[in-house]
């Protein structure tokens, strides 16, 4: 008898590990931290005085790592081509159908566009919200792009920090979901976005500037 409970016990153990395994972690980047029992509190930003570097500020910063674009037409092909990254992080962003732009940026840029998909991802679980990715709205822009947006927008130039492959948007309008959960509130997620972009931006890892017609975060790597 004590032989068959001792049996049935390491059954009914083994089965709760294993139904613990299949159902629980959720989302790849959920087991990247430990998930708190009480949701952070959200901050509450001034996105105009927070995120207000200039242009000169970011070409600046994009003239000294990044490579010239603006003479080139196509990526693809040029003498550039070495010197940059194809985006292609699936689990930390999502690239928007790109019209005027190409998804290439030199390494530190690529690498920090990877940490703020995964920290907004992990910001997410820090404050008990469901699984969304940003999504990247504009990257390189070579001299052809310029020429094709500036008849549609007029601060499209060769000064733009985006002929650099440094600098990428990021747009708070819209964000990727990963699961149907009740959908969370547009400013929300920008303001959990916004989070980790300060943090960044105090860490001395980009610049940062609020765009407010292109509804979007325009970011330039240090």
């Amino acid at each position: 008898m004590k032989s068959y409970l001792s049996s049935l016990l390491s059954l009914i153990l083994l089965l709760t590990v294993v139904g613990c395994s299949c159902s629980g972690g959720g989302s790849s980047y959920e087991s990247r931290i430990e998930r708190p029992e009480k949701a952070r509190r959200i901050a509450n930003i001034n996105f105009k005085k927070e995120f207000n570097d200039l242009n000169d500020t970011h070409l600046s910063a994009a003239r000294a790592i990044g490579v010239a674009a603006h003479n080139v037409d196509s990526v693809e092909g040029s003498d550039i081509i070495d010197d940059l990254v194809l985006l292609d992080d699936e689990e930390a962003y999502v690239v928007d159908k790109l019209t005027h732009s190409s998804p290439y940026l030199v390494p530190t840029a690529s690498e920090l566009l990877s940490e703020i998909g995964r920290s907004f991802q992990d910001s997410l679980v820090a404050h008990h919200l469901p699984p969304y990715k940003v999504i990247v709205s504009s990257v390189l822009r070579t001299g052809k792009d310029v020429k094709k947006l500036g008849r549609r927008n007029i601060n499209a130039s060769k000064n733009s920090a985006h002929c650099f492959a440094t600098t990428f948007d990021i747009t708070y309008k819209r964000f990727h979901a990963l699961s149907d959960a009740e959908e969370v509130p547009q400013i929300k997620l920008k303001l959990v976005l916004g989070e980790v972009l300060r943090d960044l931006k105090k860490q001395g890892r980009c610049y940062v500037k609020h765009e407010v017609k292109q509804a979007c975060f325009h970011i330039t790597a240090r």
